[in-house]
């Protein structure tokens, strides 16, 4: 789980799970405002809500939900205590669990009373929980949050991490259905027209008017936690691109995308959280493209300022495209091109409507990955194709299955065969996670990219070799990369690695799920055993044997994954991913009917994804049969000249495996040939981060 900030708190360094975090905080300008209220008729500082509980009660997996709530986010332990320099201060102490009162329901709402009442700052602290009973198997549970730490965005997130503690405790199949029934302030927003229809919640009633909604999956739950704390920094915002080459008419450019939007939900799918977190479904979205002439705007500064854009994850519509002409040859112009008053200056975006006559075009693709996926994304290009040869109209309606059938699916899904994998799969050691020695501060800021290539024939020895040992081109990036975690984390007999794989998502027995676009993709931490004394190709086969077993269960969320391992939030079972690019591609038959049109696309490249990990390798073939490897990295863990360092590693071992090792030759043979001086250097994560955009 991302910790929690709230805007104005102090900062999130000075707050995290543990007692080892208890300490003073000085409270901001917003927060002093806060405590200065003077007038009795001001808006109440408190933000009531009420959680519905029904079904036997289980005490003690409520006080350790609650607990478990404070150790993920200690600005709720605050209590407010005197500052050495005259300001009061928050003092947090993590591991002191909230006490909880007791009441009977006494036939009213209780909620308005304890928004008006004070919180005792000085003792209670900044949360106050209150247990109602209304029968053996019925209770309501107030928790009463002091705005000094909670708006009203932020406690929504927070009550939702309350609930998936709750009900994810040790006894989670005796734990009673839990809903978010109502909240209250005193200076309430008209409610959301989204919080009231919630599948499953039929205590909650809407208005007909009210967008139907889905509950949020639980990887989505950590990328909204994640872009609520990282907003503006283009976290999580993916970007793809290609060039299209021959005439290109922005009116039915436009139309088409319109087609897809009206087509498939997910693209007007949009988040809420003011209740609980949830998707909400709309009927109309006006499709977002821009068409801008050449020389008007830089490419790279195009692509920088279009990734900090970001989305506004309450408004549906979470893709939108950007195309930019490429210069015209010299000589090139066409006769009558030259701008009147009536033609869009150099400095202008293209209106809709024009024919362009630029020999080629960039087209770029972002969007945010809380809903989409890069083969998702490729599955709507090939339907935006479709629609524009079609003179901008998709035939056909609501194509089904869409995200409501997924959400349908993943609820149907047992959880206790995934916990029971996962925790045997992760074992109790803790993993060496970085590919990299400790070092110093890299003194960057920003994101950076490392890449390098393997020829296409060095990919193509690769690849026999991979295959005689029943392996694939990925299964070798994950042994060579397994073989880098094990030499950089100083082991010298067997100790297990762990790094994270990108997986589709898409091996799910649901029909025709491989044409559904959706956040299906999914991040699995791999957790393998590095013998020093076994072979390359058993440590292939240690990995083929987990990928298969991995795959009835690569639907669930890290998050789910480090809990049911029993870690705490600062054990770490990966801080690498590796992404082997799969994805549907444009049939011979769409690429033909195309060029029919003198249209031809090339394939769209990803510019790499800005996460939580610090460095994500990327792998894809290119068009001539070569390997593109490719590293998206955190400057302020790995510094650009430690990425280049580490990736050429990656591509050495690729090319020397085939060709100088056979059978008899050990890992330690492979890993002794590293030394430290052609390692790579990487920071602690517990250095101070600073604010500043990726680049």
């Amino acid at each position: 789980m991302t910790k929690f900030q709230p805007p104005g708190a102090p900062p999130a360094a000075t707050a995290g799970p543990g007692a080892d975090e208890a300490g003073t905080v000085p409270l901001t300008e917003q927060q002093l405002a806060l405590l200065r209220r003077a007038h009795p008729h001001d808006t109440s500082p408190n933000q009531v809500f009420a959680i519905d509980l029904r079904g036997p009660l289980d005490d003690r997996e409520l006080r350790s939900a609650l607990a478990r709530l404070v150790a993920r986010h200690p600005l709720l332990s605050a209590r407010l205590a005197p500052g050495p320099d005259g300001p009061p201060r928050l003092h947090l102490d993590p591991a002191r669990t909230p006490r909880l009162e007791r009441r009977t329901a006494t036939g009213h709402p209780p909620t308005e009373d304890e928004a008006g009442q004070e919180l005792d700052l000085e003792h209670t602290g900044v949360l106050r929980t209150v247990l109602i009973a209304h029968g053996p198997a019925h209770h309501t549970l107030l928790l009463v949050m002091h705005r000094l730490v909670a708006d009203g965005e932020c406690a929504g997130l927070l009550l939702a991490d309350l609930l998936d503690a709750y009900e994810h405790g040790e006894n989670p199949a005796a734990a009673p259905r839990a809903f978010i029934a109502h909240t209250t302030t005193p200076r309430a927003a008209p409610d959301h027209p989204a919080a009231a229809n919630s599948p499953g919640h039929p205590h909650e009633t809407s208005g007909p008017a009210a967008p139907q909604t889905l509950p949020v999956a639980p990887r989505q739950h950590a990328l909204l936690l994640d872009a609520l704390a990282h907003h503006g920094t283009g976290r999580y915002v993916e970007q793809l691109f290609w060039h299209w080459h021959g005439p290109l008419d922005t009116d039915r450019f436009t139309a088409a995308w319109q087609s897809v939007f009206d087509r498939e939900t997910v693209l007007r799918a949009a988040f809420d959280w003011d209740r609980h977190p949830r998707i909400v479904l709309h009927d109309q979205v006006t499709a977002d493209v821009v068409h801008h002439r050449a020389g008007t705007l830089d490419w790279d500064d195009l692509l920088h300022q279009d990734r900090l854009r970001g989305f506004d994850l309450r408004a549906p519509g979470l893709l939108r495209a950007t195309l930019l002409d490429d210069p015209r040859p010299t000589g090139d112009t066409p006769t009558g091109d030259t701008p009147t008053s009536d033609t869009p200056t150099d400095d202008e975006p293209r209106a809709t409507g024009d024919t362009e006559r630029a020999t080629s075009t960039r087209v770029l693709i972002t969007f945010h990955h809380a809903l989409l996926d890069h083969w998702s994304v490729s599955v709507l290009l090939q339907e935006f194709y479709r629609a524009y040869l079609a003179d901008g109209l998709l035939p056909g309606s609501e194509r089904r299955p869409d995200i409501r059938d997924y959400a349908h699916w993943l609820a149907r899904q047992d959880t206790a065969p995934a916990r029971a994998f996962w925790s045997a799969a992760t074992g109790p050691a803790t993993p060496a996670t970085r590919p990299a020695l400790p070092g110093p501060a890299t003194g960057q800021t920003g994101w950076g990219r490392a890449q390098t290539r393997l020829s296409r024939t060095e990919a193509g020895r690769l690849r026999r070799w991979a295959a005689t040992r029943a392996a694939t081109e990925s299964s070798m990036l994950q042994a060579v990369w397994a073989l880098l975690l094990y030499r950089t984390g100083g082991a010298h007999g067997p100790a297990p690695v762990g790094f994270g794989v990108s997986v589709s998502g898409r091996g799910i027995a649901l029909d025709a799920v491989e044409r559904l676009p959706g956040l299906l993709a999914n991040a699995l931490p791999v957790i393998v055993r590095i013998d020093p004394d076994h072979s390359m190709p058993r440590l292939l086969a240690q990995l083929r044997d987990q990928a298969i077993d991995m795959a009835a269960y690569e639907w669930v969320s890290t998050a789910q994954i480090h809990e049911w391992s029993g870690r705490g939030a600062d054990e770490k079972l990966l801080e690498s991913l590796i992404v082997f690019e799969n994805r549907p591609r444009t049939s011979p038959a769409l690429d033909a009917a195309l060029a029919a049109h003198d249209i031809r696309v090339g394939p769209p490249q990803t510019l790499g994804l800005h996460s939580a990990f610090p460095i994500t390798l990327l792998a894809s073939p290119d068009t001539d049969g070569g390997l593109l490897l490719t590293a998206v990295h955190d400057r302020t863990r790995i510094s650009d000249t430690d990425a280049g360092r580490l990736i050429g590693l990656c591509a050495r071992l690729l090319r020397e495996l085939p060709s100088t090792h056979d059978e008899s030759t050990t890992i330690a043979d492979i890993v002794a040939a590293l030394p430290d001086t052609d390692l790579p250097r990487m920071t602690d994560d517990t250095a101070p981060v600073p604010h500043t955009p990726p680049t």
